[in-house]
């Protein structure tokens, strides 16, 4: 062979080896998933869930770092800006495909990131304080009949709670008065003290109240009804859609991370959330896990984002 044809065959090997390279050495250090929302928080919850377990499954250290701020943004950015080589992961949320449409954020969540699984899903709660209508039929009606007069409250403007109250207006044909708390503690207050009459909310802060008949339990917001509340059902059983989904959390890596990568993180997320010990710590909050494939969790972000835009546009609703 001449040395010319020997200098090809040679550059071409070690190109296919270059290529090869993240599969058989990934992952060869410790991996980071990044929660933008502080710690106890239920997405710092759920990757503290999971962090052990990956790293059972990948041979290295999983550790989560919270990067609060933005309604997650901030975190987000960090992990756009970092390699895209399977090491920094974003524990993402719901709010991820809100705030674009509420204010200006240095990324593009649907391109700049790659998706890896949807992870779980906590189901939301449309709550009533005891002398508020205790079914959806009779809420439309008193709404229909007393427009701008029932209020709800929301853990802050622009935040999903918010949103979710939008959107029921705009599916119901009514018109809710939106109250906006500084997170959802002082809502859960007022609405015991009955100076608000309605709050959406993650089920998990709720269902103590219901169970104790300090609180009426309306609907549920997501794909099927709770086990803790069989009896109540879904917002879309009762003829209110688009709360199929809840509040969601996923896996994404910065875009340009290799498929094979991808890949294995989604086989790893999928074998910790068919833990029988992850689906107990996880079922105890009220969380439920949801896996599927990197193409599903990449057309529900796309869904997600272009839905949540709709509600914004429609209902006025801008950011503080």
């Amino acid at each position: 062979m001449k040395r010319g044809s020997r200098c090809v065959v040679a550059a071409l090997a070690f190109s296919v080896a270059a290529n090869a390279w993240p599969q058989g050495s990934y992952p060869n250090r410790t991996i980071k998933i990044v929660v933008g929302f502080p710690p106890g928080t239920t997405g710092d919850l759920i990757a503290r869930v999971m962090a052990p377990k990956l790293s059972e499954g990948l041979g290295q250290q999983v550790v989560v770092e919270n990067r609060p701020g933005a309604g997650s943004s901030i975190g987000a950015e960090a992990v756009a800006k970092s390699p895209a080589d399977g090491y920094t992961l974003l524990l993402s949320t719901i709010a991820n495909t809100i705030n674009p449409s509420l204010f200006k954020v240095p990324f593009d969540f649907a391109h700049d990131f790659e998706p890896i699984a949807l992870v779980a899903e906590a189901p939301g709660l449309l709550v009533a304080h005891p002398s508020a209508p205790a079914t959806i039929p009779a809420l439309i009606a008193a709404a229909r009949a007393r427009p701008g007069e029932i209020a709800y409250g929301s853990s802050g403007n622009g935040t999903v709670t918010h949103l979710y109250g939008e959107l029921f207006n705009l599916s119901a044909g009514v018109k809710l008065a939106h109250v906006p708390y500084k997170g959802s503690s002082q809502a859960v207050t007022d609405l015991l003290a009955g100076r608000i009459a309605l709050l959406f909310t993650p089920a998990s802060t709720v269902v103590p109240y219901v169970k104790a008949g300090k609180l009426q339990a309306v609907g549920v917001i997501g794909r099927q009804r709770l086990d803790a509340l069989p009896e109540v059902p879904t917002l879309a059983e009762a003829g209110v859609p688009g709360f199929e989904a809840s509040l969601w959390f996923g896996l994404n890596a910065p875009a340009g991370t290799p498929r094979n990568v991808l890949d294995r993180l989604n086989q790893e997320t999928a074998r910790v959330l068919a833990s029988p010990e992850v689906g107990a710590l996880l079922g105890a909050q009220s969380i439920d896990p949801a896996p599927g494939s990197s193409a599903n969790f990449g057309a529900f972000i796309r869904q997600q984002t272009e839905k949540w835009a709709r509600v914004v546009k429609a209902a006025g609703v801008t950011a503080e």
